[in-house]
């Protein structure tokens, strides 16, 4: 008989956590440290503040195990925080699984996504900073709404580079940063030099992660007043969505559970390393056997078809140079609905942790995706975002299992926001229009991967 808990367990507003988890300070070894694209030596301090506050480089480098969130932030977070933990009766019993699914759901707040989560800490430490304005990319439009919405609680500007494929798929996405104050560029675009080259080159690029940010880093390193803002991959980024996983912790004692098995969908990083690491903690430390799943897009397999080694983090090869599964900062990935998941590169936290065998790694066709968020949405009423939907797929695969075995493992995944601004992607799927499985071709890798910067 299935263990009876709530449809939806919950915090009180003081049980919030009132610290990061920081998981370097639980590693065995720690990733290799970033080099600069000009010296191809480690970063210095000095060279990074021409970029980021300070406040977040001492996040960036930081070993402590716990960083308190200013009190600002807290207050800040109070508006959206704590979120619910969901038990997904409806899904288990449509799956007829004897697993027990458990989801934290991240789109109850403005943007739509967990992106908040760090936008609210990376503009307030920009704005004791005198900065003016932010510069960023965005890929399927979270991120950059997320810090349009940051910037407008804290009178900053902010300019988003979005790329171009998802700026045609998701015009509302566009009106809603620019509803916050946010001005918005397709990328490539004829603001910045990066831009002009690609556009160039091939006058019809349907843009990249990797370009858009070549943008935006040129764009802050131009502008006194200006620096630039990350979404993901950086260490500062997923301490910040560390509050999702420790709140899970939180909750999952409340009712006396523990996971086997942890699922997060993964582009670069920041939504898998924020909810898993709380509890990756325990398997580090030798205190549980739990399975983590990080769930990416056939599209752009950078854990499981990548190669472990340096590389920019952007296009144009102005950005830091990562230790880092990559599939090769020119590879164009194609223009899956899944926008925030094609990154060529990935968290060297979580790269490094995958590495050494902590972390396992899946990669999943749109048309799966698509059919297992649809069924999502009716048994649990709420409609997932195509990258979201990644890690829906494997923890439906994963329950699907444990009914064919008969084990009652806890399976638990993150569903890092909404996919309402998503039907275009949606209407593709019902209509039968969808691309196909967009499969990386060994071709194109083997091509981009010949283009790794050269290092002594």
């Amino acid at each position: 008989m299935k263990k009876q808990v709530p449809y939806q367990i919950h915090l009180s507003e003081s049980e919030m956590p009132k610290q990061w988890y920081n998981i370097m300070a639980d590693m065995k070894e720690l990733p290799e440290p970033a080099l600069s694209p000009v010296t191809k030596k480690p970063a210095t301090l000095e060279e990074l503040r021409q970029i980021f506050p300070t406040g977040l480089l001492e996040q960036e480098m930081s070993t402590e195990r716990y960083i308190d969130i200013p009190e600002e932030v807290l207050e800040k977070y109070k508006m959206f925080r704590t979120t619910p933990l969901h038990r997904a009766y409806n899904l288990e019993k449509f799956l007829k699984t004897p697993a027990r699914l458990y989801y934290k759901y991240e789109g109850q707040n403005p943007s739509g996504s967990h992106k908040l989560n760090t936008a609210i800490p990376q503009v307030y430490y920009n704005k004791l900073e005198g900065i003016k304005r932010l510069a960023t990319e965005t890929g399927a439009g979270q991120w950059g709404t997320a810090l349009a919405t940051a910037c407008s609680f804290y009178d900053i500007d902010c300019t988003v580079y979005m790329v171009r494929v998802s700026y045609d798929q998701k015009p509302y996405r566009k009106i809603l940063m620019q509803t916050f104050g946010a001005t918005v560029h397709p990328s490539p675009s004829v603001h910045t030099e990066a831009g002009r080259k690609i556009l160039a080159e091939d006058p019809n690029s349907s843009g990249s992660l990797g370009i858009a940010i070549s943008e935006a880093v040129e764009d802050a390193v131009t502008h006194s007043d200006t620096n630039y803002a990350l979404g993901s991959v950086l260490n500062h980024v997923i301490l910040h969505q560390t509050i999702i996983g420790q709140e899970a912790v939180l909750q999952m004692e409340k009712i006396d559970e523990y996971p086997d098995i942890v699922i997060g969908c993964n582009g670069g990083g920041s939504n898998f390393c924020g909810f898993a690491f709380p509890f990756l903690k325990d398997k580090l430390n030798g205190k549980s056997n739990t399975k983590f799943i990080a769930v990416e897009p056939l599209a752009c397999p950078k854990l499981t078809k990548g190669v472990y080694t340096y590389d920019y983090g952007d296009t144009a090869g102005m950005a830091p140079i990562a230790k880092m599964y990559t599939l090769g900062h020119k590879f164009m990935p194609p223009g899956i609905h899944a926008g925030g998941l094609r990154y060529h590169g990935d968290s060297p936290l979580l790269s490094k942790l995958y590495h050494d065998g902590y972390i396992e790694a899946v990669a999943l066709a749109q048309a799966d995706v698509f059919k297992a968020a649809i069924d999502f949405a009716k048994t649990e009423a709420i409609l997932p975002a195509p990258e979201s939907s990644h890690a829906i797929c494997q923890a439906i695969k994963e329950a699907v299992k444990c009914r064919e075995t008969g084990e009652e493992k806890v399976i638990i995944f993150n569903v890092s926001g909404h996919g309402y601004l998503d039907l275009a992607a949606y209407d593709n799927y019902l209509s039968g229009k969808l691309d196909s499985d967009n499969i990386c071709i060994d071709e194109e890798l083997e091509k981009s991967l010949k283009e790794l910067p050269k290092l002594e």
